[in-house]
């Protein structure tokens, strides 16, 4: 027999004893020395019986996985624990890496046996429903040893191509901005309600399980032991948990007892006009008839297939897995309707656009405080009630046009805050106020109290304006005000700001953002479509001079309503202002003119 010993790397699946197989239970109780972080080693200590363990905290696993090899030379049975899988960021790899540095060799070196777990992905997504079903990818958020370049690459593509996609180590003490950087970029890419769970410590004591979506996950108590997984775009929910269609419903009628396809059908390429075989097919006939191959459902002048392309990805697969116009019999643009269509009555669209496929009108957004509150507050369900309260954020500010906070509101503010919230200053002339909150409706009320305009934060519509020269020219303080009423925080598209300013000086800049008012000589110039930042900045479009008071505020409510309805998610607004060409009547010029404004302050 060899004096060698051998390494058993055991993850042990999620922490309970149900979950953990009948291999790794026995692997344990042959080894002769357990060796692991000390969590994992109090999960497991009912399993033990008299073996010698060596326990460490957090960065030790590079000693760990060495002291394991060490005592495996010198003939022990030696166990390295893991939560969940051993090979998915779990120890294996370690102690493979620590082998081969010392040369070994698998015919005359220690033996090493790797004992596979249920992974957090799995464990997670059973709590959840099964939002795994489809094409997944897992990314660790921790940049402890992988640059943040590089997982920022990985985020990317895995948002771009669609991929159902779990978070590992999304947070922890001092890595706070990891997560928030890659929701930024998931939404990019996804649609704001992507369905997203939150899983922390899965079948442990203090199990709890969160379902929310992409834009409000960030609102819930995210840590080292949270599991994120973000939904792709068929990802839906249904009665609390979240499913991703494997797909199915391509080739099945899931609410029938017969199929319209027999068995011996459903596997040939004419029954799969999305497969490569078949576009294959479809590319062949085409040389063979000396015409270029054409996407199967589209056409060059399709206005349903324009539309199609100009929705988001899961319309247009849609749209090209559709047979050809030959095929079906029927043209390329109902083929793209009838595709859109589909994925509205399933819910699969963003927003808006299921809104206009499924042929409903978009309801009245609420305001009020529970509206802020929901907006700056948790909104998914929370169970078994061990979290932290949720993170509150929201813009805080003392009016529209005035800047000036008075002591009280800011020792309010500061009081708050206190010890564990924070208090950011921001360009937008408000203080953007960060807090645990288990009650965001009672704070807003102490808020507002102080006469204190509270807001929410991200993809809504912001009201700004100048001071009016501190009030001295107050003439346009009355829109700006109804403004702020009737737009302020209602749900955008992307972020929006609606600037005011007072007089023709503009000095304030109304007329570089989003949609720009320019109070003077009685009248309102209404400016559209600026952009503030970037290497390709520019001013606002000027579409309309001398508007009257009692007009301005309706036309600006047109401007937004149909910016609601229109637009795409995360579309910017100067971006929807030239992909329609025409909002409220005003046209979109690739080239604005130069805006001319009378500097004289007193006109």
């Amino acid at each position: 027999m060899s004096p060698l010993g051998k390494l058993l790397v055991i993850g042990f699946g999620p922490g309970d004893m149900e979950h953990i197989t009948k291999r790794a239970l026995d692997a344990l109780a042959e080894s002769e020395v357990i060796i692991g972080y000390n969590t994992y080693v109090d999960l497991i200590r009912p399993l033990l019986n008299g073996q010698e363990i060596v326990r460490t905290g957090m960065t030790e696993e590079v000693s760990r996985a060495q002291e394991a090899v060490r005592q495996a030379e010198m003939g022990k049975k030696v166990a390295v624990i893991s939560s969940g899988d051993a090979g998915v960021y779990g120890m294996a790899g370690l102690v493979y890496e620590v082998l081969m540095q010392k040369g070994w060799r698998r015919e005359d070196g220690v033996e090493v046996e790797v004992v596979p777990g249920i992974s957090a992905i799995q464990s997670c997504a059973s709590l959840l429903g099964a939002p795994v079903m489809h094409d997944a990818c897992t990314i660790s958020l921790s940049d402890h040893l992988t640059p943040w370049e590089t997982i920022v690459k990985r985020v990317e593509a895995a948002a771009s191509a669609d991929f159902v996609i779990a978070l590992y180590n999304p947070r922890s003490g001092r890595r706070t901005r990891q997560i928030v950087e890659t929701q930024s970029i998931l939404l990019r890419y996804r649609d704001p309600q992507t369905p997203v769970g939150l899983v922390k410590s899965a079948y442990r004591e203090r199990q709890q399980v969160i379902v929310t979506t992409l834009e409000d996950m960030l609102n819930h108590d995210i840590g080292m032991l949270t599991t994120v997984i973000i939904g792709n775009s068929s990802t839906t929910v249904y009665d609390g948990l979240i499913v991703t269609p494997r797909g199915y419903q391509r080739k099945y009628t899931l609410d029938a007892s017969e199929q319209a396809l027999k068995p011996h059908q459903r596997l040939r390429t004419e029954a799969e006009p999305w497969s490569l075989g078949a576009r294959e097919d479809r590319a062949l006939n085409a040389s063979q008839a000396g015409a270029a191959p054409a996407a199967p459902g589209l056409s060059a002048s399709g206005t349903a297939a324009a539309v199609a392309t100009q929705a988001r990805p899961q319309a247009v697969a849609a749209v090209q897995a559709a047979p050809s116009a030959a095929q079906a019999g029927a043209a390329p643009a109902s083929l793209a309707a009838e595709a859109l269509s589909r994925l509205a009555a399933g819910g699969r669209l963003p927003g808006e656009a299921n809104t206009r496929w499924s042929g409903q009108a978009p309801a009245a957004s609420a305001h009020g405080a529970a509206a802020v509150a929901v907006a700056g507050a948790a909104v998914g369900t929370a169970t078994g009630g061990f979290g932290k309260p949720a993170l509150f954020e929201v813009g805080v500010s003392p009016g529209v046009g005035n800047k000036k906070f008075t002591a009280r509101q800011m020792a309010l503010l500061a009081k708050i805050a206190g010890d564990d919230g924070e208090l950011e200053y921001t360009p937008d002339h408000q203080i953007v106020l960060r807090v645990p909150c288990a009650d965001p409706e009672e704070l807003v009320g102490q808020l507002r109290d102080e006469r204190l305009i509270v807001m929410p934060i991200g993809d809504v519509f912001k009201v700004k304006a100048c001071d009016f020269c501190n009030m001295e020219k107050d003439d346009a303080v009355p829109v700006a005000e109804h403004l702020q009423v009737v737009l302020g925080g209602l749900q955008a598209p992307k972020e929006t700001s609606i600037a005011l300013n007072g007089c023709g000086m503009a000095c304030y800049g109304a007329v570089l953002e989003d949609i720009g008012i320019v109070y003077r000589k009685g009248g309102y110039d209404l400016f559209l479509g600026g952009k503030k930042f970037g290497r390709n900045a520019h001013a606002a479009q000027p579409v309309a001079e001398g508007i009257p008071g009692e007009q301005i505020t309706d036309i600006v409510e047109n401007v937004i309503a149909e910016y609601k309805e229109k637009g795409h998610p995360n579309e910017r607004f100067h971006k929807f202002f030239k992909r329609v060409g025409v909002v409220a009547g005003f046209h979109h010029e690739d080239a604005p003119a130069t805006v001319e404004v009378n500097a004289v302050c007193g006109d």
